[in-house]
């Protein structure tokens, strides 16, 4: 949630934000008049509650019957006003909240003005695709043929768009994860959390996927829990409504969670194998940083996801999101896309993000800069470290042989029983 001052003293400034993501530049008049309107009653409001008390305190001081029971009847009339106007405020508070949690977050200076996806700016790139001696196959073909994936199966249990890991290929996603976590927690300073898989609407909104996002999310009706879509969403809100302490920042959190999303594909869409499914899992990174380390700890966030990938030896890109393509609460954001030769396109496997102050506002989590300082907002940053299957893609297309058989990096080996190779049955 962006900062009503800014409404106030800079709204060209919100509105050139919005102009920048094609977003409904209206909404800024809408807040500036519910503003308005919720000073203005709050005004009344605050002046009836004075002349209560002053009242009540005559009352107390009347000793005439007809004169104290006069004051009560003005009271009473007082207080049905009072009672009318505090009415009044609460709706319109509401209101003005409805419309402050539709609005996005401010580019950064730095983000690339542009529609959508095809305006995104590639930053860098590590690594060259490799190359064959063979048509590599795509991992929707590789998958069943080395019996690691189970599309038919998952089919027949839920439907479309899931799928099922078995034997060398549900252990190789294991390996991933736990080789993963130990390099962000031993090497990258990151505390390691299991967060449950259900929150509460609260927390959602907390991270901005409320309330645009309702459609793309899983929930129970019955008691208003929804699955996550990503450890973002529990992780940045275990400081929901605190004050967090002098010198406790920066801190680091690292996450494995699975991940539910009822996404809706467009038209035209690569649907096949396990690129676009409702249910994956993820190694996230989420940081609470004074907002003086904002940038260098976006620039560290991003470091720590490419040291993943440059591991496992694996070509990638680094993109910079352009406003069109930019989310809802970030500020910035680079993606790391890695090479599918298979497929024969770019998957993205790290979206690295800087929130700025605004998660931080929605979930109300401060932070003391000193001790007897006013509390301030923290900001927020968040990252994949690295998002599954999208990993398991370009590591099973990227070292395939001629005969089928897919080479195991050598950092993953010591997690795999000391595999070298997955091949396939005989």
């Amino acid at each position: 949630m962006l900062d009503i001052a800014l409404f106030r003293d800079q709204p060209e400034l919100v509105r050139e934000a919005l102009r920048k993501r094609h977003d409904d530049t209206t909404l800024v008049d809408r807040v500036i008049a519910l503003d308005r309107e919720r000073r203005e009653v709050l005004a009344e409001v605050e002046a009836l509650r004075a002349e209560r008390n002053r009242v009540s305190r005559e009352i107390g001081r009347t000793r005439d019957p007809e004169e104290r029971q006069a004051r009560i009847e003005a009271m009473r009339t007082l207080k049905s006003r009072l009672d009318a106007l505090e009415e009044k405020l609460r709706s319109v508070e509401q209101a003005l909240r409805e419309v402050m949690l539709r609005i996005p977050n401010i580019p950064h200076e730095v983000v690339p003005e542009g529609v959508d996806e095809r305006d995104n700016v590639v930053v860098r790139t590590w690594g060259e695709p490799h190359s064959f001696d063979f048509e590599p196959l795509p991992h929707w073909e590789l998958g069943p043929m080395l019996d690691i994936i189970d599309f038919e199966r998952a089919a027949k249990i839920v439907g479309s768009r899931f799928y099922i890991l078995k034997k060398a290929g549900a252990r190789l996603q294991r390996a991933l994860i736990t080789w993963m976590l130990d390099v962000h927690t031993r090497e990258h300073g990151y505390s390691e959390v299991y967060p449950p898989a259900l929150v509460r609407s609260s927390a959602l909104y907390g991270t901005g996927n409320l309330p645009k996002f309702a459609d793309t999310l899983y929930r129970d009706h019955e008691e208003d829990l929804w699955l996550i879509p990503t450890a973002e969403v529990p992780v940045t809100n275990l400081y929901r409504d605190e004050i967090l302490p002098p010198g406790s920042l920066p801190i680091y959190h690292t996450a494995y969670t699975p991940c539910f999303r009822r996404e809706k594909v467009a038209a035209g869409r690569e649907v096949r194998g396990i690129k676009r499914v409702h249910q994956f899992d993820k190694v996230e990174l989420v940081k609470f940083v004074a907002p003086e380390q904002g940038w260098d700890e976006l620039q560290s966030l991003l470091q720590h996801a490419e040291t993943i990938v440059q591991r496992l030896g694996l070509p990638y890109r680094v993109v910079l999101l352009s406003t069109g393509d930019l989310g809802f609460s970030a500020a910035i954001t680079y993606d790391i896309e890695v090479w599918a030769p298979g497929s024969q396109e770019w998957l993205e496997v790290s979206s690295c993000s800087w929130f700025t102050d605004f998660q931080a506002r929605r979930a109300n989590i401060r932070y003391r800069p000193e001790k007897g300082a006013k509390p301030r907002f923290v900001h927020t940053l968040n990252g994949s470290g690295l998002a599954l299957p999208r990993t398991m893609i370009a590591l099973l297309e990227t070292y395939q042989q001629p005969d089928g058989s897919v080479i195991i990096p050598e950092v993953l080996r010591p997690y795999m029983g000391g595999m070298e190779k997955i091949e396939p049955p005989r």
